[in-house]
């Protein structure tokens, strides 16, 4: 009897314990949901704070915090919140010694109270937003487990840009976007007010800017897209707006740059003002997406108008900073304007690269007088960069470097890891988007300091920005689908806390952010759960292989055209692809589909997995998957080029298909791309030639312009049956995009895909 009572006092002690492992692993658990991730946290056992009954906050030094804090803490909660001088809940001012460790504060957790210590308002606003989170993630339990936080960001600029020239979205709309913004310790807001498709803000002085320039008769997009024309479109803020716009970014501790374009992108202030360009126009405001010729001619007249618009916007935006674009400006006008070539001889300029540099300068200086300084993208470095200017680097990381080594100051927002236009997943399951691709796991990958510089040098990387341009996003629920949950990895690198070995933990953490995104009703891409699908060639043999980033998910597939359902086929190793089919392919939990289909459809033709040879090689930021591009079987997407399709700039595409043994065929075709806002064009003319020896070629069929004009993007070559090993394709490329047009001089795009031999 004594002995039955030991075993069960051992096994009551085990449970007891494994209960308490259980608790602690599930409140560690529940604490490392924060985003971004604190620099420093530390679970305590000593108990809990209690969320049940009617709180205090004690403001303390930080009085607006306070009662920030008290309001979402009733939403929140649904009980009463008391603000006092002190309370359970309190504030404290402390002074950051650390001048690395930036918005540095403490927040302690215990049965007895919280405790945010915090060295500037900033600062106790960032402790209050983590305090929200935990308050969110312990509401059920009813307490929140004792804890300490140190934290601080690691970069003092941590930005956001939305474009609202190519679609415009409301001041409310806006406000919201900032609330995303801080929620995730973001602190800048790049407003991209003025562009070709619209100027968005009221000027006062130049009411023309508006009246005119602020609506376009028509959305021409580019060819192929899915969206249509909507008519006459259009809108701008008012003065009044955008203080309260600026007056609510400021409670959030966000800071508004807005955005000024000059001398490139300014076909709408044209459109208002003609006698600023260098031919006289008449414009109208940039209907289509692109880069265009006209530009602010940089006349007397020129510069007082941008002085005017400068005095009234210096009025509306206390920041210390005015974007001032200098992207994309054309020179084309300037070559040919008798006064720009006037100027560039009296200023003793060497061309019209310097003379950008000059108006760039003159601009900066004005700026400078108003006690601002001037941001502006890498190719202000054009020509020589103005003495005060902080470069933005899109193109590349390289502009922050050059920058960054002469002692400037840098934002880091490459095109390759900060570009949220682009797509996030599979672009058959994704809205509309620009043709690249940037997943979740890339932007969490980027380092705003390159590896390049030293410790010095690297203090002027400010810190990154992400972009949301908005060509193809139409509406606000859209732009929160291109948001999120990107803007949680983009939050993570500007905190500085993303770390390659850890993305795994975030991205977990981002899947339990979305019980909060649904919750708020925010739109958001799934890509997460999405599959992978890619296509390899062995043996012989042509497969489809799949992947998926959560591998304890089910993937079940059909190659019949019907969805995948619970009874699918369990995918268990590549497909053999060895005819014309449609697989689709989802991953299950249990019995519910996660995410959505991965639909690939495959067209067989004889050329289907044969070996190419390429005469010239695709541009590299256009090699898909190499020559096997080309005889995959699969047609590319003419929204997205980064797949599926070669790219060549100013060459031909010359491919030779050897088809292993002597085969009979009559037609051969190929798909190309017209999209000339991208530069890309038709090709003039497509020949196929035969061999039986890979040395001696016969051509059987060609066909011109006219023909490739009416093709549709899909040309097709029929001739008489012929027998060979060697099937040779040649596409000749416009040798220079026309006068009028985008680009026009430039040597145009080619954009080639499955050549296929029937």
């Amino acid at each position: 009897m004594l002995l039955l009572l030991k075993d069960q006092i051992t096994i009551m002690r085990k449970i007891l314990f494994l209960s308490f492992i259980f608790f602690y692993s599930s409140v560690l658990f529940a604490q490392k949901n924060l985003i971004p991730m604190p620099q420093h946290l530390e679970i305590s056992k000593q108990g809990s704070f209690p969320l049940k009954g009617n709180l205090t906050v004690g403001a303390g030094a930080f009085e607006t915090q306070a009662k920030y804090l008290a309001n979402q803490l009733e939403s929140l909660l649904q009980t009463k919140v008391t603000l006092k001088k002190s309370g359970p809940i309190r504030f404290q001012k402390i002074n950051n010694t650390v001048s690395e460790k930036h918005d540095y504060y403490e927040l302690k957790i215990g049965p007895s109270g919280v405790f945010i210590a915090a060295s500037t308002e900033s600062s106790a606003f960032y402790a209050v937003q983590t305090l929200l989170q935990l308050v969110e993630e312990n509401q059920a339990s009813g307490s929140i487990p004792a804890l300490e936080i140190k934290d601080y960001a690691k970069f003092t600029y941590r930005g956001a840009h939305l474009d609202v020239s190519r679609h415009f979205f409301t001041a409310d709309e806006v406000k919201l976007f900032l609330d995303y913004l801080s929620r995730y310790k973001m602190n800048k807001f790049h407003w991209h007010l003025t562009d070709d498709q619209g100027w968005r803000i009221e000027i006062k002085s130049h009411p023309k800017l508006t009246a005119i320039g602020a609506y376009r008769a028509v959305t021409d997009d580019v060819k192929d897209s899915k969206l249509t024309k909507d008519g006459r479109y259009g809108g701008f803020y008012t003065q009044e707006q955008i203080k309260d716009v600026v007056a609510y970014a400021n409670k959030l501790q966000i800071e508004i740059i807005p955005e000024i374009e000059m001398p490139g992108h300014a076909q709408a202030a044209l459109a208002a003002y003609p006698e600023l360009s260098c031919t006289g126009g008449p414009f109208q405001v940039g209907t289509t997406w692109g880069v265009m010729d006209d530009i602010y001619c940089p006349k007397e007249e020129t510069f007082a108008l941008l002085e005017d618009v400068i005095d009234e916007v210096v009025t509306l935006f206390p920041s210390h900073y005015i974007h001032i674009g200098g992207d994309e400006a054309p020179k084309t006008r300037w070559k040919t304007c008798a006064h720009c070539q006037e100027m560039i001889k009296k200023e003793g300029l060497k061309d019209e690269f310097e003379l950008q540099s000059y108006f760039i300068k003159r601009m900066e200086k004005y700026i400078n007088a108003k006690g601002k300084d001037i941001i502006g993208w890498d190719e202000i470095l054009e020509g020589g960069l103005a003495p005060n200017a902080t470069v933005m680097s899109w193109t590349g990381i390289e502009g922050g470097i050059h920058a960054a080594k002469t002692g400037h100051d840098a934002i880091m927002t490459p095109v390759s890891h900060m570009y949220l236009d682009y797509y996030q997943g599979n672009p058959q399951s994704e809205p509309l988007a620009f043709n690249a691709e940037l997943r979740l796991d890339k932007v969490y990958s980027f380092n705003p300091i390159p590896k390049e510089l030293n410790a010095q040098e690297a203090k002027h990387i400010l810190g990154p920005q992400a972009n949301m341009w908005t060509e193809y996003i139409t509406n606000f629920k859209h732009v929160e689908y291109m948001l999120f949950p990107r803007l949680l990895a983009l939050s993570e690198v500007a905190w500085g806390t993303s770390k390659p070995e850890a993305y795994k933990s975030f991205e977990n953490r981002v899947i339990h952010e979305f019980t909060y995104l649904d919750r708020k009703k925010i739109n958001y891409s799934k890509a997460i759960f999405e599959l992978n699908g890619n296509i390899v060639s062995r043996d012989g043999k042509m497969y489809y292989e799949l992947s998926t980033i959560k591998n304890d998910n089910t993937i079940r597939y059909t190659t019949d055209g019907t969805a995948p359902t619970v009874q699918s086929a369990v995918y268990k190793e590549p497909v053999v692809v060895d005819r014309t089919m449609t697989i689709n392919a989802a991953n299950f939990s249990a019995a519910r589909m996660v995410g959505s289909v991965l639909k690939q459809d495959f067209v067989i033709s004889k050329s289907t997995g044969k070996s190419v040879q390429l005469l010239h090689e695709p541009n590299e930021a256009y090699q898909a998957n190499g020559t096997a591009t080309l005889v995959d079987g699969v047609y590319g997407n003419k929204q997205y080029f980064k797949k599926n399709w070669l790219g060549f700039n100013g060459k031909d595409l010359v491919a030779t298909i050897d088809m292993s043994e002597p085969v009979s065929f009559s037609n051969v075709e190929l798909n190309v791309v017209d999209q000339n806002a991208s530069w890309i064009y038709y090709p003039q003319a497509v020949k196929v030639y035969i061999s039986q020896d890979n040395q001696n070629f016969t051509l059987v069929k060609e066909v011109g312009k006219e023909v490739i004009a009416v093709s549709k993007g899909t040309i097709k070559l029929s001739f008489e049956k012929q027998t060979a090993k060697f099937v040779k394709v040649e596409v000749q490329h416009l040798n220079k995009i026309p006068a009028g047009s985008g680009g026009a001089g430039s040597p145009a795009w080619l954009f080639v895909d499955e050549l296929s031999v029937y």
